[in-house]
């Protein structure tokens, strides 16, 4: 099994960028989403609050879970059949994609706070907390591609 993995390496890694790219992707957008939904609600505009709980339920449904799923998944496939379990940046790396982990599930039980209308945030603390994707996207590219911890 892991001659045929070894095989497909490439093809695993292709699969693995794609995947993180989506979810990427929906770890911007969900954030961003929060600060309208909650802008929204704070001015009182509760059909449009709606549409916004519609619209975080979509992303999190189509795009953001299913996407961290595969990353997991073929993250930890790569790990394993390019031996990489010894390597200092991929501790590093294991340990941000926890912290983007965290923050998806974060950022999934705010969205369920704000349907309930309970937001506990500022607009601005929202939008600083809008940057822990991308901050943790640089420093993993940094890992894998420089590979600073050996």
């Amino acid at each position: 099994m892991i001659e045929l993995l070894g095989a497909a390496y490439l093809w695993i890694v292709a699969a693995h960028v794609i995947f993180v790219i989506f979810w990427m992707a929906g770890l911007f957008m969900l954030p961003r989403y929060l600060v309208y939904h909650q802008e929204a609600l704070a001015a009182g505009r509760s059909e449009e609050a709606a549409l916004w709980v519609e619209r975080e339920g979509k992303i999190r449904h189509i795009i953001l879970t299913p996407a961290m799923i595969v990353v997991w998944v073929l993250g930890l496939t790569l790990a394993t059949v390019g031996q990489h379990w010894g390597a200092g940046w991929l501790h590093a790396k294991l340990l941000l994609v926890l912290v983007l982990s965290g923050y998806h599930g974060w950022a999934v039980g705010y969205a369920r706070k704000l349907a309930r209308g309970a937001p506990s945030l500022t607009g601005r603390q929202l939008r600083m907390l809008n940057e822990v994707p991308a901050l943790a996207a640089a420093l993993i590219v940094i890992l894998v591609f420089v590979k600073p911890l050996g």
